[in-house]
């Protein structure tokens, strides 16, 4: 018998290492696939379409809003909008996928409200949230070295509302380091599934 789909999602303040966690798990070729969101916010350097995110224009996210092809969207920071399309997590959850996103609170509340009419995602989702000490965390945001401070400070007061909503979600890992929280996430994978990866 095949083994059941699985949709782990990771959220957590920017800078809190959600990103590297789901890298890492896909990675460590546990059969693992990472969802790719979308954003209307302009590539940072580096960044490539359809590897880090689909990058769309407002236009273009407008009218995919219109359709109803979002299983999620959110304006993020009042500024840019974020989503996930729905083919990106249903198609591959109905062939028994196992599956990794980072999205932020408003995205899982969202997902929330979709599993709740949707058996398929509700039976695989997991959600699990990282929660960063502020100090850590805005020395992190700081050594990333992709915002200025006036966006950092922006997103620590995002961070602080976000770190409020952990209690909801299935799992909470307190942050310490790569590996330590890496360990942490697959000691959950082992507690959600305990069939072998």
């Amino acid at each position: 018998m095949p083994a059941a789909p699985i949709l782990l999602v990771i959220a957590g303040p920017a800078g809190s290492g959600k990103s590297t966690l789901c890298d890492r798990l896909v990675a460590a070729d546990l059969g693992f696939t990472r969802i790719i969101t979308t954003t209307t916010r302009t590539p940072r350097d580096g960044e490539v379409n359809g590897v880090h995110y689909h990058f769309f224009s407002p236009e273009e996210f407008e009218t995919r809003v219109s359709r109803g092809e979002f299983l999620e969207w959110a304006w993020v920071h009042g500024q840019r909008r974020y989503g996930t399309l729905m083919s990106s997590v249903l198609d591959p959850l109905a062939a028994g996928q196992k599956l990794v996103m980072s999205v932020d609170v408003q995205g899982v509340a969202s997902l929330r409200a979709a599993a709740a009419a949707n058996p398929l995602l509700r039976d695989a989702m997991t959600t699990v949230f990282i929660v960063v000490d502020h100090d850590r965390l805005l020395a992190r945001m700081r050594d990333r070295g992709k915002d200025n401070e006036e966006e950092i400070a922006r997103r620590m007061a995002t961070a602080e509302a976000e770190l409020r909503e952990a209690p909801k979600f299935d799992f909470v890992i307190p942050s310490r380091t790569r590996d330590e929280d890496f360990a942490e996430l697959l000691a959950i994978l082992d507690r959600v599934r305990p069939q072998p990866l």
